[in-house]
C-alpha cells in the first residue's frame, strides 16, 4: 500500500479525553474514531490489526473443533424471556421495538439464540459433541464507558458455544476452549494466565478469566509469580485427547490465580514472599461451563442412546478482539509509539523514501516494495513528499516492525537502512541484503 493514496488520519496531538495510553495511541494512529460515547468507528490501519486478531483466532477455534456461523445482532426478546433473563439482565441491555411493536433488543450475548438454532436442528445424541462459534459485534449499555475500545458499549466478539451429552462431556469441551484460549494469546504476544473468576450475569458454577498483567487494567487479580514464564501448549497438542487435555488444564490451574471477585486471602498468604504476585489485570477472555440453565428452560434435549430424551450441557468462550487491541498495546509501547508483534502489525514493512521525486530512491524504493509486495507480505510505502522526520515518528506511531529507509546518501554508498522496531536495531545493507533478510524473517501476511 502506498501511503500517498492510504487513509491514515495521523494526530500530532493527544486528545484531551484519552486517559490510558492504548486509547491514545489509537487515536493518534488514525486506528479509530470515537461517534458516540463508547462507539467507535475503525478506520483503515485499526480494521487491518482487527482482522488479523480475528484471523489468529479463528485457526486456533478451527483447530480445537468449533464450527462457524454468524447469528445476528438483533435478537427478539421472546427467546430472552424463554431463558428468564429478559428482565434479569438490567440496563446494560439496549431494549428496542420494530415498526411493528414487537419487542426486540441489540444483543449482548447469544446463549439464547444460539439454543434455539441448536434444538432446531440437532436430534440426536450422535449429533455430539457440537461447538460453534462467530464473530459478531454485541452492545452493552456501560453505565460509564471509558479507555476507548478496552470498555466500550459496541465491541467485537468471538463467541462459542457447546453442547454435551453429559456433564464429563461438558468438561471435555471446556478444556479444549481452555486451551485453545492459552494458545490464541500466546500466538498474539500475550502472557495470559487463566483465573477463577465470577460467572456474573452467563450463570453457571465454573468459570476462568485469562488475564494479562497492565498497570492500566481494570481490576486487582493475584497469583503464583511462576504463570508468568509458563509454556503455552505445543501447536500440535491432541484436542480429541480428554487426558492431553485435561493434563494442560491441571497444569494452568495447579498454583494460585484469582481474581478479586474469587480471591482466598488465606491461600494467598501462604505462598513464598517472592511468588506473590500482586497487580492489575485486562481480561481478555472469559469461559463458562453452566450445565443445563439455558438448555433446560428453552427445552433444547436430544434423543439419547436409550432413545430418552436428554437436556443437554451447554457451555460458551468468549473472547474480545476488539479489546484485545487495546490490551495488545498496553502490553507493547514506547514513547515513540505501538510495537506491534510481527504477525498481528498492520503492516509488516514499512519503506521510507527519504527523497521522493529523486530518480534513484524512487527506483530503489518501487524494487523493494514490488519484490516484497509479490512474496506476499504486507508493505506500506511512504512515498509522501514530506519531511524524513515525519516519516519516521509515522512509522514508530503505527508500530511497523520492519523498517527500510531509502536514502540518496545510502544509496550512493550502495545501501539502505534496515530498522528493528522493537529493539531499535539499525543496519547499513545493500538492498538486495535488505530483500533477503527480510524474506529470510517474514512469513507471509495472515
Amino acid at each position: 500500500m502506498r501511503l500517498s493514496r492510504y487513509f491514515l488520519p495521523i494526530l500530532r496531538d493527544t486528545p484531551k479525553e484519552a486517559e490510558i495510553v492504548s486509547h491514545r495511541l489509537m487515536l493518534r494512529a488514525g486506528m479509530i474514531r470515537q461517534q458516540s460515547a463508547g462507539i467507535y468507528a475503525w478506520l483503515p490501519l485499526g480494521l487491518r490489526v482487527l482482522n488479523k486478531i480475528n484471523a489468529v483466532i479463528r485457526e486456533e477455534q478451527n483447530r480445537a473443533g468449533a464450527v462457524e456461523l454468524l447469528m445476528p445482532v438483533i435478537q427478539s426478546a421472546d427467546l430472552w424471556r424463554e431463558s428468564g433473563r429478559y428482565e434479569d439482565y438490567g440496563k446494560e441491555m439496549l431494549r428496542i421495538k420494530d415498526r411493528h411493536e414487537r419487542e426486540m433488543l441489540f444483543g449482548p450475548t447469544n446463549e439464547e439464540m444460539i439454543t434455539e438454532i441448536f434444538r432446531t436442528y440437532v436430534r440426536s445424541y450422535k449429533d455430539l459433541p457440537l461447538n460453534l462459534y462467530h464473530i459478531q459485534w454485541k452492545f452493552r449499555d456501560e453505565v460509564r464507558p471509558r479507555f476507548g475500545v478496552m470498555r466500550s458499549r459496541e465491541f467485537l466478539m468471538k463467541d462459542a458455544y457447546s453442547f454435551d451429552l453429559t456433564a464429563e462431556g461438558a468438561q471435555h469441551s471446556y478444556n479444549k476452549m481452555f486451551v485453545a484460549y492459552l494458545r490464541t494469546f500466546a500466538r498474539l504476544g500475550l502472557t495470559a494466565i487463566p483465573m477463577v473468576a465470577d460467572t456474573g450475569p452467563i450463570g453457571g458454577n465454573l468459570s476462568h478469566e485469562f488475564i494479562i498483567l497492565a498497570p492500566t487494567g481494570e481490576s486487582d487479580v493475584f497469583c503464583h509469580k511462576d504463570y508468568l514464564s509458563f509454556t503455552p501448549p505445543a501447536a500440535d497438542v491432541n484436542f480429541d485427547d480428554p487426558k492431553a487435555m485435561q493434563s494442560e488444564v491441571d497444569r494452568f490451574t495447579s498454583l494460585y490465580s484469582a481474581t478479586s471477585e474469587k480471591h482466598d486471602e488465606a491461600a494467598y498468604e501462604a505462598l513464598p514472599d517472592e511468588a506473590k504476585v500482586s497487580a492489575r489485570g485486562i481480561e481478555v477472555g472469559h469461559i463458562f461451563y453452566f450445565g443445563t440453565k439455558y438448555s433446560e428452560p428453552m427445552k433444547a434435549v436430544v434423543s439419547g442412546p436409550e432413545g430418552k430424551d436428554v437436556t443437554v450441557h451447554m457451555g460458551s468462550y468468549g473472547i474480545g478482539p476488539s479489546r484485545l487491541v487495546a490490551a495488545l498495546i498496553e502490553a507493547n509501547h514506547d514513547d515513540n509509539g505501538i510495537i506491534w508483534p510481527d504477525d498481528i502489525a498492520p503492516f509488516r514493512v514499512g519503506i521510507a523514501n527519504l527523497k521522493s521525486g529523486d530518480a534513484a530512491t524512487d527506483a530503489a524504493c518501487e524494487d523493494i516494495y514490488a519484490k516484497l509486495t509479490k512474496a506476499g507480505v504486507d508493505v506500506l510505502y511512504d512515498d509522501r513528499d514530506e519531511r524524513a522526520g515525519a516519516k519516521f515518528a509515522t512509522m514508530d506511531l503505527i508500530g511497523l516492525p520492519y523498517q527500510v529507509i531509502v536514502g540518496p546518501k545510502g544509496l550512493a554508498d550502495g545501501q539502505v537502512e534496515l530498522k528493528i522496531r522493537r529493539s531499535g536495531e539499525r543496519e547499513m545493507l545493500s538492498p538486495e541484503a535488505v530483500l533477503n533478510r527480510l524474506l529470510a524473517t517474514i512469513s507471509p501476511a495472515i
